[in-house]
C-alpha cells in the first residue's frame, strides 16, 4: 500500500511539475500577442527587436550547452524545457521568434497580425489544454489530443472575431488552424501557423 501511494505521489509530483512549465512556457507564447501592436506602431524598430531577440537566445543555448549559463536567458530556459529537450537546444523559443519575424516580414498588418495572434492563442492554449484535460488523444498525432485541438479552434476563432469583426474569415482561419495545430510537427508549428494563416487572410482577401 505504502508503495502504490508512493509511486501515485510521485506520478502527481511530474504531472504538477509539467503542468507547471507548460503555463510557463505557454504565458510567453500568449505575451507574442503584444507583436501586432508593436508592428502597428514602430514597425521597423519591432522587427529589428525580434532579430535581436532570435540571436541572443541562440547564442545564449549554445552557450548552455557548453556549460557556460547566461543569466536570466539560460535560467528561463532551463524552468520551460520540456522532457524532450533534455541536453538539446530548446528550439520552440526560436521557432517562435522566426516564426513572428517571417510573419510581419511576408505580409501586410492585418495578415500578419491574423497570423500571430493564431499563433499566440490557438497554439498557445491547445497544449494546455491538452495537458489539462486530454483524455482523449487523436490517433496518428503523436498525443494531440481532441481537448487541445477544440480549445485551439475556440481560440484562434475568438481571436480573429475580435481583431477583424468577421465572423467568416474567424471561422476559416480556426478550421485551418486547428487542422495545422494537430499535425506532430513539434516546434516547427511555431513557424508554419502564422506564416500559412497569414497567407490564408491574403489570399482571401480579408
Amino acid at each position: 500500500m505504502r508503495l502504490f501511494c508512493g509511486h501515485s505521489g510521485a506520478l502527481i509530483k511530474q504531472y504538477m511539475n509539467d503542468i507547471k512549465k507548460e503555463l510557463f512556457r505557454k504565458s510567453i507564447h500568449i505575451c507574442s500577442a503584444f507583436v501586432p501592436v508593436l508592428l502597428h506602431y514602430q514597425y521597423k524598430l519591432c522587427l529589428i527587436l525580434l532579430a535581436a531577440a532570435g540571436i541572443t537566445y541562440t547564442a545564449a543555448e549554445l552557450c548552455r550547452l557548453r556549460g557556460i549559463k547566461i543569466p536570466v536567458v539560460s535560467a528561463v530556459t532551463e524552468v520551460a524545457a520540456r522532457k524532450r529537450d533534455e541536453n538539446r537546444f530548446v528550439l520552440g523559443p526560436l521557432t517562435l521568434v522566426v516564426g513572428i519575424l517571417v510573419t510581419a516580414m511576408l505580409y501586410p498588418q492585418r495578415p500578419a497580425a491574423v497570423g500571430i495572434l493564431s499563433l499566440a492563442f490557438g497554439d498557445g492554449l491547445a497544449s494546455l489544454a491538452g495537458k489539462l484535460f486530454g483524455n482523449v488523444h487523436i490517433p496518428g498525432t503523436h498525443g494531440k489530443t481532441a481537448a487541445g485541438s477544440l480549445t485551439c479552434f475556440t481560440a484562434i476563432f475568438c481571436a480573429v472575431f475580435l481583431y477583424t469583426g468577421s465572423t467568416k474569415l474567424a471561422l476559416i482561419i480556426a478550421g485551418a488552424g486547428m487542422f495545422i495545430e494537430v499535425l506532430p510537427m513539434k516546434d516547427l508549428d511555431n513557424i508554419v501557423i502564422p506564416i500559412c494563416l497569414g497567407g490564408i487572410t491574403c489570399f482571401i482577401g480579408a
